[in-house]
Parts: C-alpha cells; sequence; structure tokens
C-alpha cells in the first residue's frame, strides 16, 4: 500500500501551523512541520502531532445517542436523533416562548469552520435571548474595545512582533497558548529574533512565565490591578508631553479628555497597588513612547479581571497616544482573504439584559456566568432547553458546580459534541460531528488575528465515513427539521466551501484572480505579505475617526479608583495557567499530551507556604466564596508573593464521563472555586483572574470546617 501526503493546517489552536500528514490506507505514520507554510515556516506543537490520537480515539462518539430511563447511553439513527431533539426543541418553544431555549457555544466552534457558517440555519428559528458562549469568559473586552474605538467587533489591532522595537506585554503567554487573539506560530523563534536584533520584550505578569523567561525585563505585578499600570502609563505619556499620535491625529478625537479624566491616576498611585515602582511605570512609559516601533499589548491575564474592559480600552489608548496604532512595527490590522469585518455585523451592546442580574448582552450573547441562574430562577424566559455546541460550560465557565447541578433542571437538552464530557453527561441527545480530519477547514477567524496575511484551505485527510455528519450538515438538517414543524420555510444548505469561495472571489485580492481553485493548487498556502497600514479606510466607525473619549470606560475610572482602597485581610489571589499541550479542556483525552509530569497543581511560592506550614508536594484545601477543592501544591519561586496559581480545564473525575485518559489525569477545575458572581461591570466578561482564597493543609481544613459544625 503506497503512502499519501496531505497538506492541511492544524486547526487545534489559534497558531494554525501548517502541517504534512503522511497515510497509507486508513493509517496516520506521521505528522510533520509544512516548511513551505508562509505563516507557521515549519513549526508545529505536540498538540500537531495529537491529530492522531484525536481521530484515532475510541471514546470519541461516532454515532448520535440518547440517554436511557436508567441512565446508560444508547445509540441511534440520524433520523431519530435529529427528530427528537427538533421536536423537544419546538414543543418548548411553543409551550413557554422562545426565551425558554438557550444556547452555549465553546471555544472549538471558530476551529471548525462549518460551524460559524451554519450555525444560523437552526437559530434562525429560536431568536432567543439566551444565548452565551466561551466570549465572556475570555475575550469579550477585546472585542469591546475595537467595538467602542474602531466601529467593529472583530477588527483587531494585531502584534506585528517581527519588526518591532519595543514590546510590552500584560497577562499574556504565547510560549504556552500560541497566542490569544494573535495568530503567532513559533512565537519563540520571533521573541528571540526581536531581542537578538537589539528590540526588548517587556512582560507584566504575577507569574515568571516561560515567555517572561525569554523576556528582557520581566515585572511582577498584583492581580487585578493591571488598569492601574496602564493608567499610570498613560498619565505618564501626558504630564511628561510624550504622547503625540503621529499619521492617527488627523482621524483621532478625544485624547485631551482622557488626559484630563486620569490626571489623579499618577504612578505614585498605582505603585502602591501593583507592586510595580512609579519610577519603573514612568521608564517603561517614555521607552515605549520613545521606541522607533512600539506596541502595548495585554490579553487573557488582563481581560478576565474586574476591569477587563478598562483594561483593553487603555491598551489600544497606550498604542493610540504613542503613535504605534496602524504602524509597521506597532499594531496593525490584517487584511485577511475572507473578511469577516466586511461581511458580518459590527456587533451591538448593551442592547438588552440577562432576566435575573440585569448583565449586558454582546452581539447578542450574554454573560456566562449568568447561565445556571437563568436556567435555574422561575418565571417568563427561564431557561428549560438547552443546546450546547463544541463546548463544555461545566468547566468552563466560573462556579461549574453550581452549572452541573443547574443542568440536571432542564427539561431537554441536546449536545452537538464528540465526547461525553463533564457537560454533555447531561445531554437527553448527543450529537456527534467527524472528525477534524475528516472534513475539509478553512481558518475565517484565525487569518483575521494573524501577525502576517496568508490563505490556505485544507481538504479532508479521509472520506466521511458512511452514516456520519458534518457539524454544518448537523445544523442544516436540524434546522430544516424545526422549520418544518414550525410551518417556516427551510433553509438551502450550501456547503461551507462554496462560502469560502465566494468570499475568496469578492474579497479584498479578487483582483488577483483568488478563488478556492487556486488555494487547492496550493496547498501550502498562499503568501499575501505582510501587514500594511489601513487606517482610516479601515475603519467601520460611523465617521471613520478614532473617538478616544468613549463614555463606558470614561465613566468606569470612578470604579477603578474607588475599589483598590479595599483590603484584602490576608487572603492569596488565584490566577490561572496554560499549557502548550493543553488548549481548554478538550484535548485532555490523548496519552501523548498527558504523558509526564501531572501538570494540574497549585503553584504557590515557598514563602507563601512556610507561614501556612504548608510542605511542597502535601495536599492543600482551596477555598473560595463558592466552595473548596483539594489539590497537590507545587512550591514555585515563579510566582509572585500572595499569588497562586492553578491551570485551566481540568476536573475530570465527575461521575458518567467517557474519557478514559482524561479521568486518569483528572485533576481539579479551577471554576469550582471562581466566583459567578465576580464579574467586569463594564463589560460582562468573568474574572476568574485575582479571585480571592484560602489555601491551609487539607488536614487543617478538615479539622476548621469540624470545629465549625459542631
Amino acid at each position: 500500500m503506497s503512502r499519501q501526503r496531505h497538506y492541511r493546517a492544524c486547526h487545534l489552536c489559534e497558531a494554525i501551523c501548517g502541517v504534512v500528514i503522511e497515510t497509507e490506507g486508513s493509517e496516520i505514520v506521521s505528522i510533520k512541520g509544512d516548511k513551505d507554510d508562509p505563516l507557521s515556516r515549519g513549526h508545529i506543537c505536540p498538540k500537531a502531532v495529537a491529530l492522531k490520537d484525536i481521530h484515532e480515539d475510541p471514546d470519541r462518539l461516532r454515532s448520535p445517542v440518547k440517554k436511557t430511563g436508567d441512565g446508560q447511553w444508547q445509540e441511534i439513527s440520524w433520523d431519530e436523533a435529529l427528530d427528537t431533539t427538533a421536536r423537544a426543541l419546538v414543543d418548548i418553544h411553543n409551550a413557554h416562548g422562545v426565551h425558554a431555549i438557550g444556547a452555549y457555544l465553546g471555544n472549538p466552534s471558530v476551529h471548525n469552520y462549518g460551524m460559524l457558517t451554519h450555525q444560523n440555519n437552526l437559530f434562525r428559528h429560536f431568536r432567543t435571548n439566551n444565548r452565551f458562549s466561551a466570549t465572556s469568559v475570555d475575550q469579550l473586552p477585546h472585542h469591546l474595545a475595537s467595538l467602542w474605538l474602531f466601529g467593529h467587533k472583530s477588527l483587531f489591532p494585531i502584534p506585528d512582533i517581527d519588526r518591532t522595537d519595543y514590546f510590552l506585554m500584560l497577562g499574556a503567554n504565547p510560549l504556552a497558548s500560541n497566542g490569544s487573539l494573535w495568530t503567532v506560530p513559533d512565537v519563540r523563534k520571533r521573541i528571540k529574533a526581536l531581542t537578538a536584533r537589539g528590540g526588548k520584550l517587556v512582560v507584566i505578569d504575577p507569574r515568571f512565565t516561560e515567555t517572561a523567561q525569554l523576556a528582557s525585563e520581566h515585572h511582577y505585578i498584583t492581580p487585578g490591578s493591571d488598569a492601574l499600570l496602564l493608567t499610570a502609563i498613560l498619565n505618564t505619556l501626558f504630564t511628561e508631553n510624550l504622547a503625540d499620535p503621529g499619521a492617527l491625529a488627523d482621524f483621532t478625537t478625544g485624547l485631551d479628555t482622557v488626559a484630563a479624566a486620569l490626571v489623579d491616576f499618577t504612578p505614585e498611585f498605582a505603585a502602591a497597588h501593583t507592586g510595580i515602582s512609579a519610577d519603573t511605570t514612568r521608564r517603561i512609559a517614555r521607552d515605549l513612547a520613545t521606541a522607533g516601533a512600539g506596541i502595548c499589548y495585554g490579553r487573557m491575564g488582563v481581560s478576565t479581571q474586574a476591569y477587563g474592559g478598562l483594561n483593553q480600552w487603555l491598551i489600544q489608548l497606550i498604542n493610540i497616544a504613542t503613535g504605534n496604532l496602524d504602524k509597521e512595527g506597532g499594531s496593525l490590522f490584517t487584511l485577511p482573504a475572507v473578511d469577516q469585518v466586511s461581511t458580518t455585523s459590527p456587533g451591538g451592546f448593551a442592547r438588552h439584559h440577562s432576566r435575573v442580574r440585569g448583565l449586558p448582552e454582546f452581539d447578542r450573547e450574554l454573560p456566562a456566568s449568568t447561565m445556571a441562574e437563568e436556567i435555574t430562577t422561575p418565571g417568563e424566559g427561564q431557561i428549560r432547553a438547552l443546546f450546547t455546541g463544541a463546548g463544555n460550560p461545566v468547566l468552563s465557565t466560573p462556579n461549574g458546580r453550581q452549572l452541573d447541578e443547574a443542568l440536571e433542571q432542564l427539561e431537554f437538552m441536546v449536545s452537538l459534541d464528540p465526547y461525553i464530557n463533564e457537560t454533555t453527561r447531561h445531554a437527553d441527545i448527543i450529537l456527534p460531528p467527524t472528525s477534524p480530519l475528516e472534513h475539509d477547514h478553512y481558518d475565517i477567524a484565525f487569518h483575521t488575528l494573524a501577525m502576517r496575511n496568508t490563505t490556505r484551505f485544507s481538504e479532508p485527510v479521509f472520506d466521511k465515513p458512511e452514516g456520519s455528519l458534518h457539524d454544518w450538515e448537523i445544523f442544516s438538517e436540524l434546522g430544516n427539521r424545526v422549520a418544518q414543524l414550525l410551518g417556516t420555510e427551510a433553509q438551502a444548505a450550501v456547503p461551507p466551501d462554496q462560502i469560502i469561495d465566494m468570499g475568496l472571489q469578492f474579497g479584498p485580492y479578487k483582483d488577483r484572480g483568488l478563488n478556492l481553485a487556486m488555494l487547492k493548487e496550493n496547498p501550502s498556502g498562499i503568501d499575501l505579505g505582510e501587514l500594511q497600514p489601513q487606517l482610516p479606510q479601515r475603519l467601520k466607525t460611523p465617521d471613520q475617526m478614532i473617538h478616544c473619549d468613549t463614555p463606558e470606560p470614561l465613566a468606569d475610572l470612578a470604579r477603578l479608583r474607588e475599589e483598590f482602597s479595599r483590603p484584602h485581610h490576608g487572603l492569596l489571589s488565584l490566577i490561572g495557567r496554560r499549557h502548550v499541550r493543553s488548549n481548554n479542556s478538550w484535548m485532555h483525552n490523548h496519552h501523548r499530551l498527558m504523558k509526564g509530569k501531572g501538570r494540574c497543581t497549585l503553584l504557590m511560592h515557598p514563602q507563601d507556604m512556610q507561614s501556612r506550614d504548608i510542605s511542597d508536594g502535601t495536599e492543600v484545601t482551596v477555598s473560595s466564596r463558592v466552595g473548596s477543592l483539594e489539590v497537590t501544591v507545587e512550591a514555585s519561586e515563579t510566582m509572585m508573593p500572595g499569588v497562586v496559581s492553578l491551570p485551566h480545564g481540568f476536573g475530570h473525575n465527575r461521575e458518567g464521563i467517557r474519557m478514559g485518559i482524561a479521568r486518569k489525569h483528572a485533576g481539579v477545575s479551577c471554576n469550582d472555586i471562581t466566583d459567578e458572581l465576580a464579574v467586569d461591570a463594564l463589560s460582562g466578561n468573568a474574572a476568574v483572574t485575582g479571585v480571592l482564597v484560602s489555601v491551609a493543609p487539607a488536614e487543617w481544613q478538615c479539622c476548621e470546617l469540624s470545629v465549625v459544625l459542631h
């Protein structure tokens, strides 16, 4: 049997590295980096090699299943699964109204283009207010800042790392995450190239991360205080007359208003809370302003705070005030071959609010932190049926235990997912799509985030198995059945590759004759060039101006000033962490990604351990307002004193899941102790960074609890 070679992008994370996969019949014999890929240049991480494990995973569902009366799972036909689901959704819709149906879409939704192109085939029938996604536990503040300043939720400035002189990075660890709202394969090599040419990388983080270890400078910062550092940097730029928007000045307004609002946010005021000296803050501001080209960039660590929305707005204001926005070596906007910014709605904010807590929607989605209470609180609009797609919110949203219990109260639940996991175990029906190697793919979202304009189409490695459906076919078939029951018109199911072909032909590179056939003739992708300045033409604001004096974050400055006067009474701050062999909760059932030393430990500074009589490698109890968990503690001088760290995505010890390898490496879920009431009041995003916790030897906690109970 001869070997066949297949070229595609690994779409398991944002880096979208090109891979070359060799097969013999139905067997994968090798997976290597594609040296001809213009974006990744041959680089891959361990996740790419695990594509083989995902495809071959015996725990992956191949057929629909339904839960029987005794809690077991039974394989059923696609017709039965889709008919049962459609009838249940329509019955609940007819009995209780459209808002009785909820929907949650997880992070992998943007990694499968069929879910992006076809989910509306179903959801157009259920225009419910109760829609949720992983966006509001991750990146919502970034979208909101882009909407306010640039006029579109997906118009993101991308760090031009290959040409910059000075890179200020806050709350980001791309060596572990491969970027975050920043598609940047082989970031290690790019950072080394930056410092080799005399540039500087300055990392601000409560942990001495993998990325910080390559940096020119690293500064610890008290979790949750980044907004104070950012306001102090801007204050310095304004008071020392360093603010100079340069070419941006002709289409930028409101910086004077911002300067006046920040007059009291001095480096001295910030230093009292951040742990970063006033002198250091001033030096960072001066270095950024005087660099030939500079970048200020912040991600997960600053987005998932009580001031996440303020943080992302301030970061963009720093780039504007230093003239580094829309500048080579600064932050630039992409021009992808299939341009979401030109073809999708700009988004909106606070057009309606959640029923129970009154939190604002963004882009027609409510904050995921409200999902449990919207299920359990009686009244009009209570969620009675739930659709989940490619998501595991029991592990990925705050107070996962509360949601875990709430899901049992639903009248009906259906999940589009290949696994019986911590969330889908509550479903009545699970609809599994084909494996990643059984369908074609185009990275709609990640080309929008890439540090270079490229385009690539991935054809399937294996034929679709008989009796299986792609995710887009599931949405279409289910939508057609719902339409029939509601007496409305069904929507034609145009395959997603045809949608991409049209996007290419009518996109920004139509003059080059770009189309799907051309991409298929160039399986390693096509290089469309470095990012270039595009403003003001690229702006989507009504007047093509950047208005820096955004009313909502300006008003939020008062909350920032007030909140940081509150004492913490000696509690520790909990932060998360990522690992290059993980992507949230969905990469833990594959041996080659889980081998080696266990990584679900609580990192803690030896100083904090000594003061609490805690020994390295022992079990400790970590407690917050919502609950507690027991985990092994690991001494680490990479941690800032007063800060502890748990990784995200573990907790595979719940009954009923069918993921054998994940159960062997169960760990604990950090979201069992994060607080659903802790949200960024400005954006509604979950505040899972800087959660206040107590840590004690497990036996101490038991004794303390015993005393309380008696």
